[in-house]
Order: structure tokens, then sequence, then C-alpha cells
């Protein structure tokens, strides 16, 4: 189990200092970051924490999952990698369809 969290169902009126101020209690937290929207500035309605131990990491989730926070409801797990590239896919034409 990785120590990065996300963190969804956040509303739009949490912010970092927030979004730590929920979690530094299971323990020392390297990284808190709300997700805003490049444009706006707006939160996104999600974030990240990342434990400095996975220990810490594993109580925040089982703690924090489903509680609320700011009027909105958590959905807490362990942050999933992002894959680089890949995505889409299948451009090109159609199948064999029809036709002359």
């Amino acid at each position: 189990m990785g120590n990065r969290l996300f963190i969804g169902g956040l509303s739009w009126d949490t912010d970092d200092t927030g979004l730590r101020a929920a979690f530094e209690r299971f323990g020392q937290l390297d990284d808190v970051k709300v997700i805003t929207d490049r444009e706006s500035g707006r939160s996104r309605g999600f974030g990240f924490v990342t434990f400095g131990d996975n220990a810490s990491a594993q109580q925040a989730i089982n703690e924090m999952n489903g509680t609320e926070l700011d009027g909105r409801t958590l959905n807490v797990n362990e942050a999933q990698e992002r894959s680089r590239g890949g995505g889409g896919g299948g451009g090109g034409r159609g199948g064999g369809r029809g036709g002359w």
C-alpha cells in the first residue's frame, strides 16, 4: 500500500489548509494538495494527501472514508498512479462496413 491518498467528494470551499487540518491527526503529512481548475482557480472537488508512512495512511483511510468534511461525504482511498501516455487509441477509420 502506498502512503499517498486520493480524497474525493471535497466541498468547493475546502482548501489545502482545511484538508491538512482534517488529516494531520493521523501522522506526519509530507504533502497536501486540493486540485484546482487552471482557469478559474476553483476547487475541482478532490485532492491528495501524502503521509510519511503507510500505517498513518491506512489509519486515515479506515477512519476518514465516508465521513463528512465541510458538509460533504469524503471518499478516501489509496491514490492510483497515473499511467503515462496511453488513453484514447482506436482512432483510424471504422471497420469494413458497407462501401462500394
